[in-house]
């Protein structure tokens, strides 16, 4: 069972996604983060008990950062802010995205510089121990003044409203803490803010497309390989003397990975004087891929920073002495994520792009030179094989292409123009994920399509040894689709492919044969 302590400090990437897959974990505030929360907490309190002025303290927010809040309405204030501010609209975020936001949020605030109260902070991970799951509309925040309107949603069971997910069902919060023998509080001065202040959301949602996106690109570099091998493509183009003149790392990693795949084929062909290259979808994979690991690899380092960041305002801040000051700023605003999920979205639209151009060589039958029956199917006209495959296919490449429009570029003022660029962050985090569901669409697609080449082969060329990657992803797949002898319903197929994917069985299997994968 894992146990997680916060201290603001310590959260890793593999942290949040055991914490979002396991109900069973533990996560509880770090002994020495109770002393700094409890110490900011304090300071709040000295400032309301000196009347001093200080923004979404003792003043309204945003636009009404000047309207001043009398000292017996400070707490009303910090009520308020959730109620008025939970006005997310569409559909829920899963379980694993909802606990991976809570973790977060939590931990950015166990770093000492928010004013919340230790109380306050362990029940939310009291609700994260109990599996009591806000429900939170995905759509609505602007990424700039923090995801607002989610937070709000995830913090209102906090206070004794809301909906939340326990034990399965959907029912109102104060059921579900009555159920839990959890007991809503009062929020004190600050406390609305801090919990709402903040790219939780945004976070969240990127951490988990990034790790899919991890595992996508391996499926990716398993498809490619496989597709080399059915077209009878060469090996020529991986050759490390190639990539190490144009030393990029990961297009040298990506490189290394598919001459492992393919390490033994008799699939790919010998030199040959009149064909010695390949379409670039195949001879340039590991340029495509690599610049791809590197879009996804910056997304990993710029949310593994935002992890252990404070992202709301203000903040609060000691001097040697412990005299506490405090400091109104913008680490709420989402830009460094927004950017950096843009980047990892046309990266995988890219993945998409390549990936589709493959699947339509292996059913053209002029572009593969005749070596495969048209449609990859016997008794082409009468069957139509893998056509509408590669429609699907590219119905799904297209739409990535919209998705990946960057939501980073647009901005639109809000709260009176006080707000006036804000960062769309969580637009490009729900774009992603929409983009890298269509994309394990397309990939199972051309793994399929692959295997159904691979068994053409075989039948004109009896003995054929695989690569050793790619015979274990061959093996995978046959034991979930048979070879398609005429016209059938593949939708059912497809999906048995997507879930070879999707539950990670194709990258562990073939990653236990490779040692570059994770250089």
């Amino acid at each position: 069972m894992p146990k997680i302590y916060l201290d603001g400090n310590s959260l890793t990437f593999d942290d949040v996604l055991a914490i979002a897959n396991d109900k069973s974990a533990i996560v509880c505030l770090d002994e020495k983060a109770k002393t700094n929360i409890k110490r900011a907490a304090d300071a709040v309190d000295d400032f309301v008990m000196k009347g001093e002025i200080v923004y979404g303290i003792t003043t309204g927010f945003g636009a009404f950062k000047d309207r001043i809040i009398p000292t017996d309405q400070v707490e009303l204030l910090q009520h308020n802010i959730l109620v008025s501010h939970a006005v997310g609209v569409g559909p829920a975020l899963d379980e694993p995205a909802t606990r991976a936001m809570m973790l977060i949020r939590a931990n950015t605030l166990a770093k000492g510089h928010s004013g919340i109260r230790v109380k306050t902070l362990e029940l939310l991970c009291s609700m994260l121990n109990h599996g009591i799951h806000p429900v939170v509309p995905s759509k609505g925040s602007l990424g700039a003044s923090g995801d607002l309107a989610p937070l709000a949603h995830m913090a209102l069971p906090l206070i004794g409203l809301g909906e939340v997910i326990y034990q399965g069902r959907k029912m109102p919060s104060a059921e579900a803490f009555s159920l839990a023998a959890l007991k809503p509080i009062k929020l004190a001065a600050k406390e609305g803010l801090a919990l709402t202040n903040g790219t939780a959301f945004m976070a969240a949602v990127g951490l988990l497309v990034t790790h899919q996106a991890e595992e996508l690109l391996l499926a990716a570099d398993i498809a490619g390989s496989m597709s080399l091998e059915a077209l009878n493509g060469t090996p020529r183009a991986f050759d490390p003397r190639i990539h190490e003149v144009r030393p990029h790392p990961r297009q040298i990693q990506s490189a290394a990975i598919i001459r492992e795949l393919i390490s033994g084929s008799e699939f790919t062909r010998e030199d040959n004087p009149l064909n010695v290259q390949d379409a670039y979808s195949l001879r340039c994979i590991p340029q495509v891929h690599g610049a791809i690991r590197d879009a996804i690899l910056y997304a990993r380092w710029v949310i593994e920073i935002e992890l252990n960041s404070v992202t709301d305002n203000p903040l609060i801040f000691f001097d040697i002495a412990g005299k506490p000051s405090i400091l109104s700023g913008g680490n709420f605003h989402g830009e460094p994520l927004a950017i950096a999920l843009d980047f990892l979205s046309i990266a995988l639209t890219e993945l998409g792009n390549i990936s589709e151009r493959r699947t339509a060589r292996l059913v053209d039958a002029s572009s593969n030179g005749q070596l495969l029956p048209a449609f990859l199917i016997k008794d082409g006209g009468l069957n139509s094989g893998f056509m509408l495959m590669q429609y699907t296919a590219a119905a799904l490449a297209s739409e990535n292409k919209v998705y990946s429009h960057p939501s980073s570029t647009d901005s639109i003022p809000c709260s009176a123009n006080i707000e006036d660029h804000v960062s769309m962050g969580p637009n490009a985090a729900c774009h992603a994920c929409e983009i890298s569901s269509n994309l394990e669409a397309i990939l199972a697609i051309e793994l399929m399509a692959a295997a159904q080449a691979i068994d053409f082969r075989k039948q004109n060329s009896q003995g054929l040894k695989l690569g050793k990657g790619t015979a274990i992803a061959y093996a995978l797949i046959r034991g979930q689709v048979p070879f398609i002898e005429k016209d059938t319903l593949m939708y059912p197929y497809l999906n048995k492919i997507q879930d070879l994917i999707q539950t990670s069985r194709l990258t562990q299997a073939v990653s236990s044969i490779t040692t570059c994968i994770n250089k």
